[in-house]
């Protein structure tokens, strides 16, 4: 699974529950907000997820990388946050779900850098 955030809501409605399901899709990506796609899953059911998670970006002012290039900030709604404290749940609830549907030996891998 994709951890993928859409942008229109509209979008995250359409998640469909397959906790209901027989078989799970196999090489799909699941659109909408990643915890509740995630949360249509039963534990224990993934090999991998692979994550590129919003940065929290929005900068009020320049960001340079230890090499003194400059970042630029990502001004997209996906990445906005109303507080630290939004975003800091909203990664807590990421990887809560996540661990909770990944197999006892899956591998969890996530982007983490900005470019």
């Amino acid at each position: 699974m994709v951890q993928s955030l859409v942008k229109d809501r509209a979008a995250r409605a359409r998640v469909k529950d397959i906790r209901t399901e027989t078989a799970l899709p196999l090489g799909q990506i699941l659109p909408g907000d990643c915890v509740a796609a995630m949360k249509t899953l039963p534990d224990s059911c993934v090999d991998m997820i692979f994550a590129d998670p919003p940065y929290n970006l929005q900068l009020g002012g320049d960001l340079n990388r230890p090499d003194g290039s400059h970042v630029d900030a990502v001004t997209d709604d996906w990445d906005k946050f109303d507080s630290f404290a939004a975003y800091d749940k909203f990664t807590r609830d990421w990887l809560a779900e996540a661990r909770r549907i990944l197999k006892p030996n899956g591998s969890l891998w996530v982007i983490g850098s900005y470019h």
